[in-house]
């Protein structure tokens, strides 16, 4: 199978979710069959559905990126795959609660133009276009991208004006996809989000790209 475009939405609300973010982005790039190809920043959100839904559930925020990546894997052994991980960050499927705090959720948003309708699998992802949360950081690593179907992702992001209640909390320095240039001799300062042409306020510059 050649390599697809592929994006994932990453989320976590239990314990150290920027920690856990990190760690996932770079659990995903070890994946045989799966190379990361840029990470967008990380934004926090109001989990869903919102308090006034019956279906609501009182929990922490979300913190949440998106990755662009490439793979060579089918949908379904990228999912099984991305499952692996959820366990290996703390998430049972068993006995968590439907729509309650998760440790670790990884969505396929997007494999290459695959379209699976599965009980286990549905892509592009069923919520894709409903998502805020989402398509704010998707389009921050899809710029001037086209959806199934022929819809920009800044005309679904349109669609859901006024958006409200994502905020961008950093700009991760040191991820895979993302090289930045290093000073060079025995004083080149260690990897931080202080480093030279990065700011990790939400209005500051995003450095190398």
């Amino acid at each position: 199978m050649a390599a697809e475009l592929t994006f994932l939405s990453l989320g976590a609300n239990v314990g150290d979710a920027l920690e856990t973010l990190t760690a996932a982005v770079y659990a995903l790039d070890e994946l045989d069959g799966v190379a990361v190809e840029e990470v967008s920043g990380v934004y926090e959100t109001a989990p869903w559905p919102p308090p006034d839904d019956p279906r609501h559930v009182p929990q922490d925020p979300y913190l949440n990126l998106v990755v662009r990546s490439r793979t060579s894997l089918t949908p379904r052994a990228l999912l099984h795959e991305t499952q692996l991980l959820e366990t290996a960050f703390g998430r049972d499927r068993a006995t968590e609660q439907r729509w309650g705090p998760r440790p670790l959720d990884i969505d396929l948003l997007l494999v290459g133009d695959a379209l699976v309708d599965t009980p286990e699998l549905q892509l592009p992802h069923p919520r894709l276009e409903e998502r805020a949360f989402v398509l704010v950081p998707l389009l921050e690593v899809w710029p001037g991208g086209t959806l199934p179907g022929g819809r920009r992702v800044t005309q679904a992001l349109a669609a859901l004006a006024p958006i409200e209640g994502i905020e961008l909390v950093v700009r991760l320095a040191d991820v895979p996809g993302r090289h930045l240039t290093r000073p060079e001799g025995p004083g080149a300062p260690p990897p931080s989000f202080d480093r030279p042409g990065l700011d990790p306020t939400p209005d500051g510059p995003r450095g190398d790209r």
